[in-house]
């Protein structure tokens, strides 16, 4: 481990030297419906968003709890933003973002109903405020063994609570690159991005991960853009999903035709909610129909789960 030097942050300026210097030390779903893995349904582009905001109570009571000696992924509705919550067939809980500061309280209620009492990995993809805005709330609630991040530093308070937040839980944050791999039972997670540094561009920046059980596979983008999808695709590194989190919640500037025809999925999950920046785009709404990829929406959805045998996967939803 070594200590993160401020100015390895390129342009973007250091935020709180102090703050950084203790803590960025780093390491270098009514009942739900059930669709079989062979079954392809229709992109769900239709439908209009859900009007719940982020701040109110989620619909847990209609999420079936993690299936045992199962893997179960829940990419929670929380919003305009990311939050993925994992629990492995051999009984680890990660979490993968946590949504704005008001979705924090949220996706600590989805946390305690699936009985969540630490986490073994919490990863911050990226220091947007959709991203991280609630993890500060999921650290103060939960014993968090390991936090992973990009090596990208940012200016907002937010990003300030969050590194105060894994301090205050007395961990150093582990430097989340190409390469790295988690230190997971009877699952293989690594890290497939970012591939390099991107200067200013915070989503490129995101920490990708592609989560294997068996023969079955997830990849984790965050917010990945066209330029770290091309950098991954070069990399040469295995990005083959049966399921894809869509990056950058169905954004014009991720899901490349190219990266698409990497990753192959079956099924494409879209992490969004109401907003005022057209996500998701209909060219990649159109772009997972025509490759047949049957796609679910947070917003039009609710949580969407993802449960894997090790063999096939079965998707629900709350709606």
């Amino acid at each position: 481990m070594f200590m993160l030097n401020p100015k390895s942050f390129g342009p973007l300026r250091c935020v709180v030297p102090a703050l950084l210097s203790i803590a960025l030390l780093t390491a270098c779903g009514n009942l739900p419906s059930t669709e079989s893995q062979g079954a392809r349904e229709s992109a769900q582009s239709a439908g209009s968003p859900s009007p719940l905001h982020a701040a109110e109570a989620p619909q847990t009571g209609a999420l079936l709890p993690p299936a045992k000696g199962k893997l179960s992924v829940y990419f929670l509705d929380i919003g305009q933003g990311d939050s993925t919550y994992i629990k492995t067939a051999a009984g680890d809980d990660i979490l993968i973002d946590g949504g704005k500061n008001d979705a924090g309280a949220k996706a600590v209620a989805y946390l305690q109903q699936f009985d969540v009492d630490d986490l073994e990995i919490l990863i911050a993809t990226h220091p947007d405020a959709d991203h991280i805005g609630g993890l500060d709330t999921v650290l103060e609630a939960f014993d968090v063994k390991a936090v992973y991040a990009p090596k990208v530093s940012h200016t907002t308070d937010t990003f300030k609570d969050f590194l105060l937040a894994v301090k205050q839980e007395g961990r150093t944050i582990k430097e989340a690159k190409a390469g790295v791999r988690l230190p997971l039972e009877g699952v293989e997670a690594v890290f497939v991005g970012p591939v390099k540094g991107y200067g200013d561009d915070l989503n490129d920046w995101s920490a990708v991960v592609r989560l294997s059980y068996g023969a079955t596979s997830f990849l984790f983008t965050g917010d990945a853009e066209k330029k770290s999808e091309k950098d991954m695709a070069d990399s040469g590194a295995e990005l083959k999903a049966d399921v894809l989190k869509v990056g950058h919640h169905g954004s014009v500037s991720s899901t490349s035709e190219a990266f698409l025809q990497a990753v192959s999925p079956t099924y494409a999950v879209i992490s969004v909610g109401r907003n005022q920046y057209g996500h998701p785009a209909e060219t990649v709404l159109n772009r997972l129909e025509e490759n047949h990829v049957a796609v679910y929406r947070t917003d039009a959805n609710g949580t969407v789960t993802a449960v894997s045998d090790g063999i096939t996967i079965s998707m629900r939803k709350v709606k």
